[in-house]
């Protein structure tokens, strides 16, 4: 059974200058059946009953800005970003408050990061307020889908693709920039469980001078294959090396990497460098600034496997971690590689790990003061 809204009408909201918000008739399912998804929604199962689309033409710019109900797009078989690969997404979260309210975390560096993403696949930027105007647009209008439960939280997926039907090796001349929300159970419905994880040393995920700094479909496509031959060897997720000298430490298919040296007061946390190839995360931005807060040291700096694998043998390497905005913190447990395999401290979850894995959910839920400005009400 559905609800629908009375009639479509123009929003206040402006995606951009002279481009109204137009919220359409919106399909909506009842209360009932919304609640029983909402039950376990695990990830990316299930979609909320509306979904934001603006497009772009070349000449005229953006255009045709409106709230709609979630569907399939009709799509030419020519599509550009079919045969070419322009497209680009983002991925946040909203979370539910302890007063009732929603906020999104850090929505402004998903939109600067959009926009750098557009830049380098030569495609039109979205300018910044105008990606904060359609996420707030989206989320009011699906609130009801932001669930309350332990860790649970709304997913929102931005994303831009070529929608000209054409074939020929330049960009396209018209795009689709789209917003789609999936609600999302706790990433860890059982406890926080180490990973285990295979180094990849034939593959690189990316170069210098090459797309690893921005969020490009492509990206994610050329992981696969290492990711089905880690699963082979019976680990979870792939860490990648560097491409030129094929021994400093990157990050994982979809997560960045911290290595904890000492414990206690006088740990130190190591992160690689950002070099051009390695993807800034927020979530890693997020969690510096927070093991900062909390008084502990933090480098950025290259950052070897003979390195990683020889303090764990020393003890002076006591826990490694991988943050991303899904699961904001996963531990590593046990690392694979050609070289040999080795476990991170005993295997376990380790405490540093879990204190900072419980400081940033504390903040993104509104379980204690944003003093960081972090939080973007929506409404």
């Amino acid at each position: 059974m559905t609800d629908t809204l009375s009639d479509s009408r123009t929003s206040a909201r402006m995606f951009t200058e002279g481009v109204p918000v137009v919220v359409e008739d919106v399909r909506r399912r009842s209360p009932v059946e919304r609640a029983e998804l909402l039950e376990d929604p695990g990830f990316g199962r299930y979609f909320t009953d509306s979904m934001f689309v603006a497009r772009y033409r070349e000449g005229q710019g953006w255009y045709d800005a409106r709230l709609t109900t979630y569907g399939p797009l009709p799509m030419d078989p020519a599509t550009a970003a079919l045969h070419y690969a322009q497209s680009i997404f983002e991925g946040l979260k909203a979370y539910a408050q302890p007063d009732g309210s929603v906020a999104m975390f850090r929505p402004e560096a998903n939109a600067a990061r959009f926009a750098r993403s557009a830049r380098r696949l030569a495609m039109p930027v979205v300018p910044e307020e105008s990606f904060l105007t359609a996420v707030d647009a989206l989320v009011d209008a699906d609130r009801d889908w932001v669930p309350t439960g332990p860790d649970q939280t709304l997913y929102l997926r931005p994303y831009m693709l070529a929608s000209e039907p054409f074939l020929g090796v330049r960009p396209a001349h018209e795009y689709l920039f789209l917003i789609i929300a999936s609600p999302a159970g706790a990433y860890f419905p059982r406890g926080v469980h180490p990973v285990s994880v295979y180094v990849s040393e034939e593959y690189a995920r990316a170069a210098p001078g090459g797309t690893g700094d921005v969020k490009c479909a492509g990206n994610y496509a050329a992981s696969l294959l290492p990711q089905q031959e880690a699963s082979a060897l019976g680990c979870d997720q792939v860490v990648y090396l560097d491409a030129v000298e094929k021994k400093y430490i990157e990050e994982l298919g979809g997560m960045n990497l911290f290595f904890v040296l000492g414990s206690g007061e006088d740990a130190e946390l190591v992160t690689p460098e950002l070099s051009g190839s390695l993807l800034p995360g927020i979530t890693r931005d997020s969690l510096m600034e927070v093991a900062r807060g909390l008084g502990l040291r933090v480098t950025e700096r290259r950052y070897s496997l003979d390195e990683w694998r020889q303090g764990v043998a020393e003890g002076t390497v006591t826990e490694t971690f991988a943050c991303g905005t899904a699961a904001v913190i996963t531990p590593v447990g046990v690392v694979k590689a050609r070289t040999g395999d080795f476990t991170v401290g005993d295997g376990t979850p380790g405490p540093l790990t879990m204190r900072l894995r419980e400081a940033l959910l504390d903040i993104q839920h509104g379980r204690v003061a944003d003093t960081h400005g972090w939080l973007h009400r929506v409404g």
